[in-house]
């Protein structure tokens, strides 16, 4: 019997990626699937989830494909199955109610970006969490390149001196189709356009390597302020940001620039730039473009090699598509921290309210 049995719900993209993640796992397996009756994430009503689901053919599919049971209620899945871990694939802001249902039965959580579309309802998140005593994280994958890290640690140790610029750039296009009808355009769902839903993986990777090199307290954002200005350029009629700037100040002072946008045709790579009074790095897509700094070190040979290519600073040496999903397991099995937990992953959903609240406003906004 696997050690960690999991069920996932949605079954579309995100949780395609996440099958491949743990179909190469020994210790866990999926045991059932909760699909959706609609875009909105609401599961169907007035009928039980195995008859339910032979009459969704979306659903019977993944089941079928992933030798699982399909479900189209997460309750009765939860209450029938009993799984170790939610695994909680489904629109942005349709989270909540699932990982609140599994927090009332002692289910761990595993939950795909954003946590949420609000504070306020990863807030709930976390405190159900806590009460219940579960495990609660979040999946931000960018954390685990290689290329990233091999930047952060450059922070951790001091060796951009003092941080002048942090900066995070996603230059993206999606065409009219991947809004046309589907919940990404719909903000009440989505929660956000080009920021929320595309951006705010490099909104995480920059915090987290730009707050590697402060003394924060336990669960503080090392964004303090936000001034952004949003607006749709490139798609007619849309209800959430195709393009969005921001300037950010750090609690230490560094200052930093986010551009998010899916109307540049046909689309760039994504871009982050960090620089001091000793230092330089940029990473441009996989690929360490710039890794200069006033004293060289022996091994920075080594590193401009090694990231040295399109596809140098990609997940390595695991082939895992979605490597934190390890790390989750691992924590569970351990008992030790997970790195991504709620009150974690919660950070980058803070920096892109108040990026949000700044365009509304028209004025900077802290981000508590």
């Amino acid at each position: 019997m696997p050690t960690h049995r999991i069920a996932v719900v949605g079954v579309g993209g995100a949780a395609e990626t996440h099958m491949r993640a743990y179909e190469q796992l020994d210790d866990a397996a999926v045991v059932a699937c909760v699909g959706r009756d609609d875009e909105r994430g609401e599961s169907s009503n007035g009928a039980s989830g195995h008859t339910a689901s032979r009459d969704d053919e979306r659903t019977r599919s993944f089941a079928d494909e992933h030798d699982c049971d399909p479900y189209l209620d997460v309750t009765e899945m939860l209450d029938a199955v009993e799984p170790d871990v939610l695994d909680i694939c489904t629109p942005n802001g349709a989270h909540l109610d699932p990982a609140l249902s599994a927090a009332d039965r002692g289910v761990d959580v595993f939950c795909e970006k954003p946590l949420e579309i609000t504070t306020e309802r990863i807030d709930r998140m976390i405190d159900a969490a806590d009460a219940a005593g579960i495990r609660l994280g979040g999946v931000f994958q960018r954390r685990y390149k290689p290329v990233i890290r091999a930047v952060r640690e450059a922070v951790v140790e001091g060796r951009f001196g003092s941080l002048a610029v942090a900066n995070a750039a996603l230059p993206w296009w999606r065409d009219d189709g991947y809004y046309d009808g589907t919940w990404q355009a719909d903000p009440e769902v989505a929660g956000g356009g080009a920021v929320m839903s595309q951006a705010i993986h490099s909104v995480d990777a920059i915090q987290w390597i730009a707050g590697a090199g402060m003394d924060l307290d336990p669960g503080e954002n090392p964004v303090a302020e936000v001034s952004a200005v949003t607006g749709v350029r490139g798609h007619d009629a849309l209800d959430v940001e195709d393009a969005a700037v921001a300037t950010l100040r750090y609690r230490d002072g560094t200052l930093g620039q986010l551009l998010a946008t899916t109307a540049t045709y046909p689309g760039g790579e994504i871009r982050y730039e960090l620089g001091g009074r000793d230092g330089t790095a940029e990473i441009r897509g996989e690929e360490l473009t710039a890794w200069a700094f006033r004293e060289e070190r022996e091994g920075d040979p080594a590193t401009r090699e090694r990231f040295s290519g399109p596809d140098a600073g990609a997940d390595e040496p695991t082939p895992l598509e979605l490597p934190n999903v390890r790390e989750f397991l691992d924590a569970r099995a351990s008992g030790e921290p997970f790195m991504l937990d709620g009150p974690e992953a919660r950070k980058a959903v803070a920096i892109v309210e108040a990026i949000y609240e700044s365009a509304e406003r028209g004025e900077p906004v802290t981000v508590e």
